[in-house]
């Protein structure tokens, strides 16, 4: 069985004479659903418009394995056996790709490079050139996230300073009342740290939650729309860890600068700013 692009039109075939006997074919999952195709449905098939002229029947129905590639795609598309797609095209003994199977222990850069010297007429690729050669559009995208998402960090560190600073210069009355009795500068100045890394901590839960519940809606919403077990938004350890550590150092940092301006204000200062 192969995986082809042939033009596909769900006719009905009308028996005229002695026709051919009809070619069975299994048809991807949407587009069988696209056409209303059931197994047991004869259509014609062909390799161009002006060549619908093979009768067919679908024999089954298939779900293809997930695939970001090939998803966005909304080609329609068959299989048929080898010998049936040669006599389809016209074209015998001819093939665009080949996959090669290696056994455990075999180098992929060895075995092609190895293969490219046997003979002329094909050109052999490891697998991970070809997924990274297919990946340029992801690549682009992942990088343009992460032009978002340093843009984002930025202009949220900025914003979270401005927070604190206006909530610790709230607390200006009672720090000057501190410092008035005798409490020393590093012991207001370790509460108010404390108060930030409280604050950092619950607005990590929340964005965790907020995040979790963003990607699970957006998997849900593309999922059943391209009709796939892809994942599209996945929320990784290794992500929940960096979120929660650049938000604790966000949030230290921004508190201790807010706290630091504050105790080395005199008291009497802040009292009369009060």
């Amino acid at each position: 069985m192969r995986l082809v692009s042939l033009l596909l039109f769900a006719f009905p075939v009308v028996a005229a004479g002695q026709a051919p006997p009809a070619i069975p074919i299994a048809v991807e999952q949407n587009t069988a659903a696209r056409l209303g195709l059931r197994v047991g449905d004869t259509v014609r098939i062909g390799a161009s418009a002006d060549r619908i002229e093979a009768a067919a029947v679908v024999a089954a129905i298939y779900r293809p394995r997930a695939d970001p590639a090939t998803i966005t795609r909304g080609e329609p598309r068959i299989r048929l056996h080898l010998p049936d797609l040669e006599q389809l095209l016209g074209a015998r003994d001819r093939v665009d790709r080949i996959a090669v199977a290696l056994t455990p222990g075999q180098r992929p850069d060895s075995v092609a490079a190895a293969l490219n010297r046997v003979a002329f007429g094909y050109r052999a690729y490891p697998s991970l050139q070809i997924a990274s050669e297919s990946s340029q559009t992801f690549k682009v995208v992942s990088r343009f996230h992460q032009a978002i998402a340093v843009i984002s960090v930025v202009a949220s560190a900025i914003f979270l300073l401005c927070i604190m600073l206006l909530k610790v210069e709230e607390r200006r009355l009672d720090t000057a009342m501190l410092r008035l009795v005798g409490i020393r500068r590093r012991t207001i100045f370790g509460a108010l740290l404390l108060e930030a890394c409280l604050v950092a901590v619950i607005g990590s839960v929340l964005g965790l939650g907020l995040a979790v519940a963003a990607g699970t809606a957006t998997n849900l919403y593309y999922q059943n729309y391209f009709s796939t077990k892809l994942i599209f938004s996945l929320i990784t350890p290794d992500i929940v860890r960096f979120s929660i550590l650049l938000s604790l150092l966000l949030g230290l940092l921004a508190g201790a600068i807010a706290a630091w301006r504050l105790v080395r204000t005199p008291p009497l200062e802040l009292w009369r700013r009060g």
